[in-house]
This record gives C-alpha cells, sequence and structure tokens, in this order.
C-alpha cells in the first residue's frame, strides 16, 4: 500500500490520466443503457464480446486525445488568431479567414459528405435527377459546396454582430424567421435534407475552431465580454445552411 498510494497520486496529479478518467465516466451512461437493455428487454448475451471491450477502450483513449488536443492546440490556436486579427485592424482579413476558417472545416467533414451522397442517392431514386452516376456527383458536390459557403457566410455573420455588438437573440431571430420563410416557398424534397444540413455543420473541428475565433475576438475588443459576445456563432453555422440549401433545392 505504501508504494501504490504515491503512484495513484502521480497518477492522479498526471493531466492525461485525468482525463482518460474523465472520458471513461462520460462513456459510463452510454455503456450502462446500451448493458442494460441488452440484459433486462433484449435478454440474450452480447455479441463478441471481446470486439465490443477493445473497441470501447479505443474511443476512450481516442476522446482523450480528441480532448487534449482541442485544449492544447485548437482552442489556442483560434484565440491567437483572432487576437492578432484584431490587432492588425483589418476588417477584410478578419471576415476573409472567419469565412475561410467555415468553408474549410465544412466542405470536407465526413458527416456532410455522408448526407450529400445519401441525398443524391435518394433524389436520383426518386426521379428528381437523372440517374447517372456523374449527375449524381455533381449534385452532391453542390450540396457540399451550399453548405459549405452558408458556414462561411454563417461565421462572417457571427464576427459582424461581435464588431457592431448586435444582441444576440435579434439576429437568431430574423434567421429563423428566414428559415420560415423559405420553407413556406421551397420544394418538399429539400426541406428536410435542409434542416439536416444545419446539425451536420457543428463538426469536430469546426465548434472548437469557430467558439475559440468567436472567444478570442470578443476579448481583444474593448466593450465586448467573452460570455456575452464570444458565443453564438455556432448557432449562426446551424441556421444559414438551412436558409442556403432551400435556396440550392430552388435553383436545382
Amino acid at each position: 500500500m505504501r508504494l501504490i498510494a504515491p503512484l495513484l497520486s502521480r497518477l492522479w496529479q498526471n493531466r492525461f490520466c485525468r482525463q482518460l478518467l474523465a472520458s471513461l465516466l462520460d462513456l459510463a451512461p452510454v455503456l450502462a443503457v446500451i448493458l442494460g437493455f441488452q440484459t433486462l428487454v433484449i435478454r440474450q448475451p452480447l455479441p463478441e464480446v471481446g470486439k465490443l471491450v477493445t473497441g470501447m477502450l479505443l474511443v476512450v483513449v481516442g476522446l482523450t486525445f480528441f480532448i487534449q488536443g482541442l485544449q492544447l492546440g485548437l482552442f489556442p490556436l483560434g484565440e491567437s488568431m483572432a487576437h492578432a486579427l484584431a490587432r492588425k485592424g483589418s476588417a477584410f482579413w478578419l471576415f476573409g479567414f472567419a469565412f475561410a476558417l467555415g468553408f474549410g472545416t465544412t466542405v470536407a467533414e465526413p458527416a456532410l459528405i455522408a448526407v450529400a451522397d445519401e441525398a443524391a442517392r435518394v433524389a436520383a431514386e426518386g426521379g428528381l435527377i437523372a440517374p447517372l452516376e456523374p449527375v449524381r456527383q455533381d449534385y452532391a458536390l453542390g450540396l457540399r459546396l451550399t453548405v459549405a459557403v452558408s458556414v462561411g457566410c454563417a461565421v462572417m455573420v457571427g464576427v459582424l454582430r461581435i464588431l457592431r455588438g448586435w444582441p444576440l437573440p435579434y439576429v437568431i431571430i430574423a434567421g429563423y424567421l428566414g428559415v420560415l420563410g423559405m420553407t413556406l416557398v421551397a420544394p418538399p424534397e429539400i426541406i428536410g435534407i435542409a434542416y439536416d444540413s444545419g446539425g451536420v455543420t457543428t463538426s469536430t473541428i469546426t465548434v472548437p475552431l469557430v467558439t475559440a475565433l468567436g472567444v478570442g475576438l470578443s476579448s481583444s475588443l474593448a466593450g465586448r465580454h467573452p460570455i456575452t459576445d464570444g458565443f453564438g456563432l455556432i448557432a449562426f453555422a446551424s441556421l444559414l445552411p438551412m436558409i442556403f440549401v432551400m435556396g440550392y433545392g430552388l435553383l436545382a
């Protein structure tokens, strides 16, 4: 025990070990739900227990590395670039960086690629587009680019709100009024895809970088507060894609 206690103390003081335990605790409710339903409702043994345990361990380790990467890399990077651009005093480069950040982190998002490909397949089967592979690829690419451009514009709107000091609820209400108006005129076949596109844009890379940009920018400006002004950019990144995709449906 005399040897174990100091070892446990050193492990607890290690940042990575603490995060590893936190990741395990975060996944514990998911494991409890799966095991509970498998045992009490389905009443069957778990299939391939060895692979299940190995997969869960890999998820815990991967989640730990991912969170460490966010804290050590992405958040400081986004905040430092926001501080540097604010000190530079150039609105052109600030808006250019905001658009490029939103566009670049969204266009290669795996969830968006999957949704766009599935939408193209269903559209071809439903007769909305020609059932040819090049046509399907063009439709999926157009959908992806539309969403990526919309996220870039959304981050720009969020930056403009921080610079101008506009109240967040008013801008959000105006945006959802735009969503409602587009819903009334957009083709029914595109509405569901548009609403789902708003969700897939909030990826694991977009969220921390855009959040860090908002917090860093609001911290660099006089009269702005990181809590009240720095957050809210992700809301725009989920809102504008719905409007843009419905507009894409009207054109396509």
